[in-house]
């Protein structure tokens, strides 16, 4: 009987391929509903994994569909389905701020913790993460880092002409970009069309250089702190960055 010599975790505390049977335990042990496997060669693991992860993101689409509420009144225009591809390199980002004093009025204050992160899945199954932490900041400007450093990675990794598919919780960034906001800011000097400025300009001068550099890029929004397991994953590592801050 061969000896299993790897572990996936699908759904787990942290998922990912472990080398040792207690470590990978200590990832799904009391974990509700956990999902794992062993294996006797990492690349099996990593084709579970990767197939795992195409499935729960599908599991979760189907889940939010379903809560939906009914509407009656005619449907003007279809919204396009988005379909998850297990061909292409799936990629998460996510934001937070620990903000004391967002209150009516209320603004980030200087000692309130803040992080962000991002993991991209490969169709081999390989993952690769990444997060860091800043006091002060809003969660919009973590946000952005989080998709500046996911699209730096992508580029440094050579997969420019690759299909991507990122997901992120962030209309912020999504309707800027899907909605032609950015490029009017980029028109108008940075500016809204009232005349002020935006905020995090930097951030959006980054992003504005790193996208046409990608050929295949699709973006996905997703309900924040759902079923989205890559989403809930980003969103786990940016707390553990916040959490090692205090």
């Amino acid at each position: 009987m061969s000896k299993n010599n790897f572990y996936a975790v699908a759904h787990g505390r942290q998922p990912g391929i472990y080398r040792d049977w207690p470590t990978a335990e200590k990832q799904i042990a009391g974990f509700p509903k956990a999902r794992y496997h062993g294996f006797v060669t990492e690349a099996e693991a990593q084709k579970w994994l990767a197939e795992m992860t195409v499935q729960f993101q599908r599991v979760g689409q189907i889940s939010a569909m379903k809560k939906q509420p009914i509407n009656h009144q005619p449907v003007k225009k279809a919204t396009p389905q988005i379909t998850i591809s297990a061909d292409a390199i799936q990629v998460y980002t996510d934001g937070g701020s620990r903000n004391t004093g967002n209150v009516r009025g209320g603004h980030v204050r200087q000692d309130d913790f803040a992080a962000w992160a991002y993991l991209i899945v490969l169709p081999t199954g390989q993952q690769l993460s990444d997060t860091a932490g800043e006091k002060g900041a809003t969660n919009n400007k973590m946000e952005l880092t989080a998709f500046a450093a996911a699209l730096t990675k992508l580029i440094a990794l050579g997969q420019q002409k690759a299909k991507i598919q990122l997901t992120s919780d962030s209309r912020y960034i999504l309707d800027a970009i899907q909605k032609n906001w950015l490029a009017g800011w980029q028109r108008r000097n940075w500016r809204k069309a009232t005349g002020e400025p935006i905020a995090n300009p930097e951030l959006w001068q980054q992003i504005s250089r790193l996208l046409p550099q990608f050929e295949q890029l699709q973006l996905i929004w997703a309900k924040g702190h759902a079923t989205n397991q890559g989403n809930i994953f980003v969103d786990e590592l940016l707390n553990k960055t916040m959490d090692q801050m205090a």
